[in-house]
């Protein structure tokens, strides 16, 4: 469900970051699906909805992405690991600031209805322009451009109950999480893609993102039980990687290639599937929510979270957009011997 919050985020102190554009879904392959509820009317609260702890609570911006045709289309990792962590059976919540379903600044931005098929809780802190990512292609080489931010996140918006979710990823992808704010965070299992992290763009103006190296406070860096990136992205981040990896897990995700472990100082590969690709859009943030739910029960080795997040990734290759999340039979059938 859908909660606008119109209370005014109080200005957060931020830090530097990365991210943006779409991303991809999340599992927990041992929990099985279940029957979801009609979701209520957008910017209604549900108190069954809001008083329960979830799963696993993302934190990050929605934002837009600018299509060739001019129109926008939603993106980010707060969408694509809600709704993977969703289609894999966990009870999901979604705290996150933009403007969805209204034209602004001659912008026409979709709604977050399309989640309420999820079951997916949702608070949005209102802002007076949606993040925007522009994403050009030159030489196989993304250059990004952000010509729109919403601002800081307030954690301060967190329900109390929230703060105790199974699973909490941070998923940054404009600097939006402040890692200082975060101490009063209390999940069991603490999990980021610090993408947003490592970008930084002129923030008065808008214009092009360059990439900065990933610094966080130890406060933080001590707590966290999983960081993944990207092949593109463990240049900038290799410290915090192996620092995490080393005393629990680090992920670099290679796309169709797989990913590369390290776990408690161990480091392996894990071949990807091979499977068709029609959208590379959004599989690091399923494979994400995949591994962070599986890798969240102390009994399941990283070799069987990374081979599952690598299942659930690669199978919605085969789909456009941030709906194609395979179903558990599907999944179960690929890691079938």
């Amino acid at each position: 469900m859908t909660d606008n919050d119109t209370r005014a985020a109080a200005p957060a102190a931020s830090p530097s970051g990365e991210s943006g554009g779409s991303s991809q879904k999340p599992a927990p392959g041992s929990r099985q699906p279940f029957t979801r509820e009609p979701f209520g009317k957008p910017g209604r609260r549900s108190g069954i909805q809001l008083s329960r702890t979830p799963d696993y609570l993302v934190i990050g911006h929605v934002c837009a992405d600018l299509q060739p045709d001019g129109s926008y289309v939603l993106g980010g990792t707060a969408l694509y690991s809600a709704i993977a962590a969703a289609r894999l059976g966990a009870r999901v919540a979604v705290l996150t600031r933009g403007v969805f379903g209204r034209t602004v600044a001659g912008m026409t931005i979709p709604s977050l209805d399309a989640l309420a098929e999820e079951s997916i809780s949702i608070i949005v802190q209102e802002a007076e322009l949606p993040t925007v990512f522009i994403n050009e292609y030159q030489a196989d080489r993304r250059v990004q451009t952000l010509p729109h931010w919403a601002g800081p996140i307030d954690l301060r918006g967190l329900p109390p109950h929230w703060r105790n979710a199974r699973v909490i990823h941070l998923g940054p992808i404009a600097d939006e999480v402040d890692p200082r704010a975060t101490s009063g965070l209390t999940a069991q299992f603490l999990g980021i893609t610090p993408q947003g992290w490592m970008r930084d763009w002129p923030r008065e103006t808008g214009g092009k993102v360059r990439h900065i190296p990933l610094k966080l406070p130890g406060g933080l860096l001590g707590r966290i039980d999983c960081a993944i990136v990207n092949i593109d992205e463990i240049a900038y981040s290799r410290d915090v990687v192996t620092q995490v990896g080393n005393r629990r897990l680090g992920v670099v995700t290679q796309g169709a290639d797989g990913a590369r472990i390290i776990a408690g100082g161990r480091r392996f590969e894990l071949p990807g599937f091979k499977l068709p690709i029609k959208d590379l859009t959004g599989a690091g943030d399923v494979f994400a929510a995949a591994f962070f739910l599986k890798a969240s029960d102390r009994t399941i080795s990283a070799e069987t979270a990374g081979r599952f997040a690598n299942a659930v990734a690669g199978l919605s290759l085969g789909h456009v957009g941030a709906f194609g999340i395979p179903t558990i039979p599907q999944i179960e059938e690929l890691l079938a011997p």
